[in-house]
This record gives structure tokens, C-alpha cells and sequence, in this order.
């Protein structure tokens, strides 16, 4: 048995993947209005800077990885026009069914599909920029991931990442005191789950901070990567270039 980490807990690879699904199948009804209350509404600035960061063209190919409920496709449809797409993906169906109602009554339809970010069905070099939004720390094999998303870009192509990440040490007995105390609270009071949210908490804790996850993008075939802090490291959103 090979065993990888759910949370703090030790699981079985083939269960993490089932037990994440679970997590998301229970949140995805009150996802943003989750996110609005945890994050007190900044996950729409950092995901509006992220926007601003990957710079989509009109004509160009996006690829939109743990898509969920379409914050970012939303965002992206209208900047690659009509000749361009923007293709939105997530592995859990529950999430990505929210995410197509949601474009659809805003009244924009794109590509939609359930898919493995570590098995991508798409050729090689086809997308001119790939993002994932709070998703990569519940992938299973990162670095089989990140080389997937190199795989699918074009030479020169960007990949965003946004992510929580390492707090400034300052912050840190503060912020555990939130993740650990009041967010399942809050999960129990809006979504009627503590557990999902406690594991929220744990996954962050067990993802690599930014450094770590510079080294690995760079290992995964990125010629240059940056990240930008945001919120005391709280987030970061990384960036990488393929050569």
C-alpha cells in the first residue's frame, strides 16, 4: 500500500482521492458563500489579480484546472472572445455542476468537463495559459500534475497557480487559531459540516509553502517562476513560464 496525506491522517493514495470527492460533494451547494464568509470576501480580489496576472488575449486557449464554481472561466470568457476558449475543468462533478450552472445564467457557454488534473485529455501544446485556484493541495501526486499542465501549454505558455500557502510567522498563532477554532465552527453553522472544513485546515498545513512549491514547478519543466504574497502569505499565487 502506497500512503499519502489526507489532512493531517495517513490514507491510502487510491482513498484519498474518494475522500476528497466526499469533501467537495458536501460542500459544493454553499462553496462561495463559504468563501465569501471565510476569506471575509478577499478570494474575489485574489482571484481578480490573478486574472490581471495571466494577461488573457483575445484568440487565446485557457485551460481552467479544479474549475469548481467558475469564478476564474467567468472571468476569462469574455477577455479571449469569441475567438478564443476557455475550456473549465475540475475531478469532482457536484463542484463543476455548480460551476456550469453559474456560467450558464450568466449566460456564457464554454467547454465544460470532469476531468483528472494528473491525467489531462488534451494534446500537447494547445493552451496559451493554464490556471488552478485552490486546488493543487488536494491533487494527490503534485509533480505528476504540474508536469501535465506543462505538458499541455505552449512554448512560452503561463501556468497560475493560486494557492494558500505559508503565513508570515507573525501571523501564525492568529491564523491557527482561525483555521482550527473558528472555521469548522463556521462550516457546522452555514454548510452543516465540520469535518470538511477541518480538513481544509489540515490540507494547507501540508502543502508546500512557496518556496517548496517554486522548487517543484521548476522541477515539473518551468523555466522561470515567481510567486507574489498575498494577505501575509495566507495565498500566494505562483507563476510559471514554459520555456
Amino acid at each position: 500500500m502506497t500512503s499519502t496525506h489526507f489532512g493531517f491522517e495517513s490514507v491510502d493514495e487510491q482513498d484519498k482521492a474518494r475522500r476528497v470527492r466526499g469533501v467537495f460533494d458536501s460542500v459544493a451547494p454553499k462553496y462561495d458563500l463559504m468563501n465569501d464568509l471565510m476569506s471575509m470576501g478577499l478570494h474575489r480580489v485574489w482571484k481578480a489579480y490573478t486574472v490581471l496576472v495571466a494577461n488573457v488575449k483575445e484568440g487565446q486557449q485557457v485551460l481552467d484546472i479544479a474549475g469548481g464554481t467558475g469564478d476564474l472561466a467567468l472571468a476569462f470568457a469574455p477577455k479571449v472572445g469569441a475567438s478564443g476558449r476557455v475550456v473549465h475543468t475540475d475531478i469532482n462533478e457536484a463542484m463543476l455542476r455548480e460551476g456550469r450552472n453559474r456560467l450558464l445564467d450568466a449566460g456564457v457557454s464554454l467547454p465544460t468537463l470532469v476531468c483528472d488534473a494528473e491525467h489531462l485529455p488534451f494534446p500537447d501544446a494547445i493552451f496559451d495559459v493554464v490556471t488552478v485556484a485552490f486546488g493543487l493541495r488536494n491533487m494527490t501526486h503534485k509533480e505528476a500534475a504540474l508536469q501535465e499542465m506543462n505538458r499541455v501549454l505552449k512554448a512560452g505558455g503561463k501556468l497560475l497557480i493560486l494557492e494558500f500557502s505559508k503565513v508570515a510567522k507573525p501571523l501564525e498563532k492568529i491564523y491557527d487559531w482561525y483555521s482550527f477554532k473558528v472555521l469548522p465552527k463556521l462550516g457546522k453553522l452555514v454548510a452543516n459540516d465540520d469535518s470538511s472544513y477541518q480538513y481544509l485546515a489540515e490540507s494547507i498545513r501540508m502543502h508546500p509553502g512557496q518556496e517548496e512549491l517554486k522548487a517543484l514547478m521548476r522541477k515539473s519543466g518551468f523555466g522561470h517562476v515567481d510567486y507574489h504574497n498575498m494577505a501575509g502569505g495566507v495565498v500566494a499565487l505562483h507563476v510559471g513560464i514554459k520555456c
